[in-house]
């Protein structure tokens, strides 16, 4: 792995954030975020972070790959332990089961946005691996000054493009409907168009079972999904901008606060993901999936092969 040594020294000019210019989303690298996707956080698959209580196993790749799922995405590190990459081996036996069944495998972390070399280290672990593509989960508030938060995710978001230009690259942000609307004080004046030179896709968090607790109005499966794509085009200034909705989640715990405090969401159904797919259809996105494969059940991944998508063009 290339050495921190300081962020600005490493950066250069060539890798200083720049107005934003042509839309430089490359649809070849985009392909690697097409179709039916399934997630996998560290709480799923590593022992190191689990003390050996992981949820899955290798035949669990086998599993999905029966399933038709397309692309795994799996979470490589969490800022609440200081490995920059847990359980290498086991990570390495994951993507070489996953491409001998045809999937591909992107790598993803969640930055806080407070220490750019720590993110960094951890990003850059993920493109060094070998995995097929990285996502960058952007939603954290650790950094409370929104406007260092943003110059943090900007300088993370160049840095990662500049050095690895061949790398696929998706963001994954909370969805716009969010962040413009029901909650504006999260991430305000969240800087879309700054973001767009260095994304090849954009993988927006449309949790809809979130939303039956105090927005009843958007525990509609079929407008958060739709909105969440066109606002993200909208903002962005793309209007072809390659956007992978994520629904869910697939198994919704109690309410904590809102209007129905104390209510359980109804579990995601088949009906749910055929008008989620309606609104991906309708909205032109490039595939779907629901966060996350350890909550949804499997009897669901039937009817998500609508998600699936042709992977040559």
């Amino acid at each position: 792995m290339l050495a921190l040594v300081g962020v600005v020294a490493l950066l250069g000019a060539a890798c200083q954030p720049q107005p934003p210019g042509p839309p430089s989303p490359d649809p070849t690298r985009a392909i690697v975020f097409k179709g039916l996707g399934a997630w996998w956080d560290v709480y799923d698959w590593s022992p190191t972070f689990t003390n050996n209580r992981q949820k899955f196993s290798l035949a669990d790749v086998d599993r999905l790959a029966v399933d038709g799922v397309q692309t795994l995405y799996i979470q490589t590190a969490t800022y609440r332990h200081p490995d920059v990459m847990l359980d290498r081996t086991l990570l390495r036996s994951i993507i070489n089961r996953a491409r001998a069944h045809g999937m591909r495998v992107v790598g993803w972390y969640l930055p806080e946005f407070n220490d750019v070399d720590f993110d960094l280290a951890r990003l850059m672990a993920i493109a060094e691996f070998g995995f097929d593509g990285l996502g960058i989960d952007i939603e954290s508030t650790a950094n409370p000054d929104v406007a260092a938060r943003s110059r943090n995710l900007i300088t993370e978001s160049a840095f990662m493009r500049g050095v690895y230009p061949n790398l696929p690259i998706a963001a994954i942000p909370v969805t716009p409907v969010i962040w413009e609307q029901l909650n504006r004080s999260w991430w305000p004046n969240f800087p879309y168009r700054d973001l767009v030179p260095y994304y090849d896709a954009w993988m927006p968090m449309a949790y809809w079972s979130y939303r039956f607790c105090s927005f009843s109005e958007w525990h509609d499966v079929y407008r958060y999904t739709y909105e969440s794509v066109v606002r993200l085009r909208s903002l962005t200034g793309q209007t072809n901008l390659p956007v992978h909705p994520i629904g869910g989640e697939a198994t919704p715990v109690a309410c904590t606060s809102g209007t129905r405090q104390g209510q359980v969401p109804p579990a995601t159904s088949n009906e749910d993901i055929f008008w989620m797919n309606a609104a991906m259809v309708d909205s032109g996105a490039m595939g779907g999936s629901i966060y996350d494969d350890a909550t949804t059940p499997r009897s669901l991944y039937n009817a998500m092969q609508l998600f699936r998508r042709d992977l040559v063009k």
